[in-house]
């Protein structure tokens, strides 16, 4: 990053001849970027257009069927963009006259896509925003106000809306980018050399898909920078490897504690730098810690089914744990996908009248989709089909597929933030320990990943009580055991009122608990750094989450403290602390282990 900015500040004089040279290099690393994309779809059949771009196209004829429909209802729409440009046209050349006058629209002022002064101050930029903003009011506008449609149709058509207006925005292009342009003029086009350098490469990372290199990874190792709370795999199958942490307190609660992350991503977002890591705090509060590292499947795996995870995950768990401990009964948590996947089997345990548990925290996990959210857009009987028969043929939903979705759901800080501070500004972004992993994407076994969307997304099995697994139909009222329901105010995956709504389908009590910020940032919050809050409020029945808050509490800071004091208050009993592994189930290699190094 220094040499980039010295290089800056540095070539401040445009020079013709060098900027038509670093033009005809940028041309020539863009070009390498093309034919890296291209040779990746050689063997993809000609005139089919990916699944993604027919399911817009057929969603966007419906939004033009509506519209067309009545001639005065098309007319009028007409009659309103024209309106806005006619009002922006009088507005600027006001404004060029040096007459006084509002702009005709002005853009959020928490878009940071038009924070640069010449966005205000110079009338081209001015203009090209405005009419940007107006086009795109407009285009939602149009979604929003087809009555006709039905609401998964209209929910899909924003959200392509969305990204479409996202792409097309003018920071997004050299030209009609303030800071871009200036950059390139002082810079004789440097800038862009380094930027399509940057996209060949990162094409070619992504085997002919672009992946977003949005952190540096030079000082973000697996085991050496990241996740390096001590301790030693002790069991492993082919699904996952099971951790257990080294005790570092004198004493420990008896009840050890087992950790089931998603499989969606890997489990170090819970043990991410040391200062950041909710893994080592928990071991240096006193709790033996267990944690399910999953396997990053590829084609010999893609039968494997939910079942599968269930049996081979947390149930294979807490008989290891047993074997190593003691202890039948375990604390355990699940985060996100994880924990829907822990509400499953412990809907299943009970069926079976098995007592294994003596607690569940739940961390931006949901078990009731109906308020599921922005991923809803992905999901109908039309766009499953589609992904089952891509899944097919290679066993797995691959890692990038998913991580591209995750991206879409805020593109704009996601993705094009990063297109242009990499591609145009050509600046290598920082190291970010969070990002890094958010990069660091894992497959899917096709089985598994058909069983979840269509039982938990699209049919909303579990929380009716209808779903079935290992040929036992789930009831969600039999689970009796205490849970701590952790939701996050900002969760766009896990939305808090979901989350909150499916606390009442559990048959014992519940603490339901809303973090601040969002569906990462919110439950990776250590107590040291002093971020955000959390609210409690023990009415968690029929009640959604703006009369919830009403009668809620704020809490300064992390709700790390609280759970660990809700756990105690469950099983006080303290032992001493516990050796790693036992004779039985002498340990395997160090934490992190092997499976959570395998990059997709």
């Amino acid at each position: 990053m220094s040499d980039v900015s010295t290089e800056i500040k540095t070539a401040t004089k445009f020079d013709p001849e060098a900027f038509a040279m670093n033009l005809a290099r940028a041309m020539e690393s863009s070009g390498k970027a093309l034919a890296t994309y291209l040779k990746s779809r050689e063997e993809t059949e000609l005139n089919k257009p990916p699944g993604e771009f027919a399911e817009v196209i057929k969603t966007f004829t419906e939004v033009t069927e509506y519209w067309l429909s009545e001639k005065e209802r098309s007319s009028e729409l007409q009659k309103k963009i024209a309106q806005g440009y006619l009002d922006l046209w009088a507005s600027s050349a006001r404004r060029l006259a040096g007459e006084p006058g509002a702009p005709a629209i002005e853009p959020s002022p928490r878009d940071k896509r038009f924070s640069d002064p010449e966005w205000k101050s110079n009338p081209f930029f001015e203009f090209v925003m405005q009419v940007y903003l107006l086009t795109t009011q407009w285009a939602h506008d149009l979604v929003r106000n087809a009555e006709g449609l039905d609401p998964h149709t209209r929910k899909k058509a924003e959200f392509y809306v969305q990204q479409i207006t996202n792409a097309l925005a003018p920071s997004n292009f050299v030209l009609t980018n303030p800071e871009v342009l200036r950059q390139t003029l002082a810079t004789s086009g440097e800038n862009l050399v380094r930027g399509m350098r940057m996209l060949a490469e990162d094409i070619e990372a992504g085997g002919g898909t672009l992946r977003i290199r949005q952190s540096d990874p030079s000082n973000l190792v697996v085991g050496v920078n990241m996740a390096t709370t001590a301790g030693k795999v002790i069991f492993q199958n082919e699904l996952m490897q099971l951790i257990q942490y080294e005790p570092t307190t004198e004493k420990v609660l008896r009840t050890p504690l087992l950790i089931v992350p998603p499989w969606i991503n890997k489990f170090y977002i819970l043990d991410l730098k040391p200062d950041k890591s909710f893994i080592k705090w928990a071991v240096d509060q006193g709790v033996t810690v267990f944690v399910i590292s999953w396997v990053n499947p590829d084609k010999s795996l893609g039968s494997k089914t939910f079942e599968d995870y269930m049996k081979e995950g947390p149930l294979a768990a807490m008989d290891v744990i047993e074997r190593a401990t003691g202890e039948m009964k375990v604390h355990t948590m699940g985060y996100c996908v994880g924990g829907t996947l822990l509400a499953s089997t412990l809907a299943w345990l009970a069926e079976k009248r098995r007592v294994r548990v003596t607690s569940a925290t739940f961390l931006a996990a949901q078990v009731d989709f109906t308020h599921a959210g922005d991923l809803l857009v992905f999901v109908d009987e039309d766009q499953i089909s589609s992904l089952e028969r891509d899944m097919q043929a290679s066993g797995v939903l691959e890692g990038s597929k998913m991580a591209m979705a995750f991206n879409m759901l805020r593109s704009n800080d996601l993705i094009w933030s990063y297109v242009v501070s990499n591609y145009l500004k050509g600046q290598p972004p920082s190291s970010f320990d969070l990002l890094h992993w958010n990069s660091d994407a894992t497959r899917m076994p096709a089985a598994n990943h058909s069983y979840y969307l269509r039982n938990c997304y699209l049919e909303n099995r579990l929380s009716t009580g209808s779903m079935v697994l290992d040929n036992t139909l789930l009831d969600l009222s039999k689970v009796k055991v205490p849970i701590y329901n952790l939701a996050t105010r900002e969760d766009h995956i896990a939305p808090a009122d979901s989350v909150l709504y499916g606390s009442q389908f559990f048959g014992g009590p519940v603490k339901f608990v809303l973090s601040g910020s969002g569906h990462i940032a919110g439950v990776v919050n250590p107590p040291a750094a002093g971020k955000y809050q959390y609210w409690t409020n023990d009415n968690v029945k029929g009640v959604t989450l703006a009369d919830w808050l009403k009668g809620a509490q704020e809490h300064k800071g992390s709700w790390w403290t609280d759970w660990r004091q809700w756990l105690e208050s469950l099983d006080a009993e303290k032992v001493p602390p516990r050796a790693v592994g036992s004779e039985a189930l002498p340990p395997i290699e160090d934490a992190p282990g092997s499976y959570v190094r395998v990059r997709a």
